[in-house]
């Protein structure tokens, strides 16, 4: 049966890669992936940061079904009153820090970057975007646009318009940012461009010279965001509130749901001149917000982002220990958000060749192919994370 899915699979499933895992799932709990087999994988990417309270939490199915047999989807997004889209707006307007009051609701981040550069484009009436080289905020065609690396960006050309990359974590360069700027959209931590953290004072000076010209400042936080980096949301490792913040992956709980949130006036834009300036179908479908609901409530009660900081300090300290062993030249990370940095692309394969049979589900990040990301559920066990360290050492040649 297995093999049938499989050639299936590879028949009739677009492809993106020569090389897919081709793992056929069975089912998923935890941080544990089984395949039909009957083999299990530790899971160190969590669905790519979706799966932040683990697969499958109970918590989070008992709200799907609850939600399953209300309602699914009854209208287009924004008018009709549902109300699990309304108490996760207003739990994340709880959550975030003033101004930030206003969501629009998406089915992806990439979709919430869009409407994201929509809204600065028609609040500013300005028409450039800055961006960061190594960045990536999804693959629609406004997203790709701003997306920091110009292998993805050339086969599609031409792009957006009016758009400059400046070079990240770099203040000496924010002088680039002026008055013809709609927005400067960045990752508070590059993950697809290598978990690239930057030094202390970089996202504070971007916002003041965003204050300086009036361009909006977009913080794209689909990666980080929900406990990821041992904070709830990581831009307050650096006090630095946005204009528009963008979210997605683990907003759902394990289903498909982005958004972007800013403050009133920001957000009215889109309902005058013309009304319905953007609308979506299926952006906030109540299965979602039930999931986003159930587990936010999980992150929060149980400290998942007290849990990442721990556990992601202990592992940098663990697998730093292992540089020298492979061509593994550095570890980093904030959270459960860490990168293993190889001193060659062939390292790396390699490395990510060995894990995987190792059963570790991890792999090179998408925009830098010497960083092997890891970014496992943050219900990761202490049993589980000495595995996944034992399991890591044993995949260094």
């Amino acid at each position: 049966m297995s093999s049938d899915l499989s050639t299936l699979f590879l028949r009739h499933v677009c492809q993106t890669s020569d090389g897919p895992m081709g793992i056929v799932v069975a089912r998923a709990a935890a941080s544990t992936v089984w395949d039909a087999e009957g083999r299990a994988y530790l899971d160190l990417l969590a669905g790519m940061g979706v799966a932040n309270v683990g697969h499958a939490h109970p918590e989070v199915l008992a709200a799907i079904r609850e939600q399953s047999e209300r309602h699914l989807h009854v209208m287009v997004y924004g008018e009709l009153v549902q109300a699990t889209q309304v108490r996760l707006a207003a739990r994340l307007a709880q959550l975030l820090p003033a101004p930030l009051s206003v969501v629009y609701f998406t089915s992806s981040g990439a979709e919430a970057i869009d409407g994201a550069l929509k809204t600065a484009r028609k609040h500013t009436g300005r028409t450039r975007f800055v961006a960061f080289e190594g960045s990536f905020h999804g693959d629609t065609w406004g997203a790709l646009s701003i997306g920091g690396n110009p292998v993805y960006r050339r086969p599609f050309e031409p792009l957006l318009p009016d758009v400059a990359f400046l070079p990240f974590d770099d203040e000496a360069a924010l002088d680039l940012v002026d008055e013809r700027v709609a927005a400067v959209v960045v990752e508070p931590v590059q993950a697809e461009g290598g978990v690239r953290i930057p030094r202390p004072g970089f996202l504070a000076a971007l916002r003041r010279r965003c204050d300086e010209t009036g361009a909006l400042l977009v913080l794209d936080e689909v990666v980080t965001a929900f406990g990821r980096t041992g904070r709830l949301f990581a831009q307050q490792h650096w006090s630095v509130v946005p204009d528009i913040l963008v979210l997605a992956k683990a907003l759902g709980g394990g289903l498909p749901l982005g958004a972007f949130v800013g403050a009133p006036d920001v957000m009215a834009t889109l309902r005058h001149d013309p009304p319905l300036a953007h609308v979506t179908t299926f952006g906030g479908h109540p299965l979602s917000c039930a999931a986003g609901l159930a587990a936010l409530d999980v992150l929060l009660r149980d400290d998942l982002p007290g849990r990442a900081a721990r556990l992601g300090a202990s592992l940098v300290q663990g697998l730093g220990a292992l540089t020298g062993r492979g061509g593994l030249a550095e570890v980093r990370g904030l959270g459960l958000l860490l990168g293993l940095e190889f001193d060659t692309p062939e390292h790396c394969a390699t490395f990510a060749r060995r894990a995987f049979e190792a059963r570790l589900i991890l792999n090179w990040t998408l925009h830098r192919d010497t960083v092997v990301r890891l970014a496992p559920p943050l219900v990761l066990t202490d049993d589980e994370a000495e595995r996944a360290v034992a399991a890591i050492a044993g995949a260094l040649p």
